[in-house]
């Protein structure tokens, strides 16, 4: 039986490398995101499995649902939904962080990966045969943040919380969750670092980053395995980024 994928953020970056390792590795995909051209972007390079462009705001409970319906129409059922869709707001010192960022911030990194959360729980618990897996994207901040950043940082903190908790729920359902904590994979989001990012000493230093291939690989890993073991948490980084010990 072909298995079934729902990928947040398909149109470019993290999520465009591993929907198009899925699909070449025969899983049926559906690519979401709130730009229909990168989504299609996405699907002109698909090799192997069925590829499903649908615009989507991960952040709007109706758009989600449609998303999910449409998923389940196509392909009839829902293996893996990864929760990869996120935004970040302009750095700048927090006392000057506007609230509209932060709500933006909020409503796409947290309460998009509930939303989806949800309604991929709720397709998981009643298809036949029952259950799937849920991977969210984490990112390094979830552990540790980067200056002026409170927004993201703190959303990405409380994804982990919704791992802990998605993974408790869905025991008892067949439903795996688990959370991959990235860091400078090379994408157009990190293309800066080669020209240099602040520091928490206030300096500006160009960081290593990865090949996002080896995300892709990661994430291609935990979907692939049985619903009777789960990866809780994985990080996958660049060797050399400033990260574990002192920086």
């Amino acid at each position: 039986m072909t298995k079934v994928a729902i990928i947040t953020g398909a149109g470019s970056g993290i999520g465009r490398a591993v929907a198009l390792a899925l699909l070449k590795s025969g899983w049926s995909v559906s690519l979401a995101g709130r730009r229909a051209e990168a989504l299609e972007a996405t699907v002109g390079q698909a090799e192997g499995g069925q590829a499903f462009a649908h615009p989507t705001d991960v952040a709007d409970p109706d758009s989600v649902e449609t998303l999910f319906a449409a998923t389940r129409d196509r392909f009839g059922r829902l293996d893996l939904l990864f929760n990869n869709a996120g935004t970040g707001a302009p750095p700048g010192p927090l006392e000057e962080h506007s609230l509209e960022h932060w709500r933006r911030v909020v409503d796409v990194n947290l309460t998009g990966t509930f939303l989806c959360t949800r309604a991929a729980f709720g397709q998981m618990k009643a298809q036949n045969p029952r259950g799937g897996r849920i991977i969210n994207n984490g990112s390094i901040s979830a552990h540790t943040p980067r200056p002026n950043s409170i927004a993201y940082t703190a959303t990405k903190h409380a994804i982990t919380g919704m791992t802990r908790s998605t993974s408790l729920d869905g025991r008892a359902f067949d439903i795996a969750c688990g959370q991959i904590d990235i860091g400078n994979a090379a994408t157009e989001m990190t293309r800066g670092m080669s020209r240099g990012v602040p520091q928490p000493d206030g300096s500006m230093k160009v960081e290593a980053t990865m090949d996002v291939q080896a995300v892709a690989d990661a994430v291609l890993y935990m979907a692939g395995l049985p619903l009777s073991a789960n990866v809780q948490f994985m990080t996958v980084m660049a060797t050399q980024m400033p990260f574990i010990g002192r920086g």
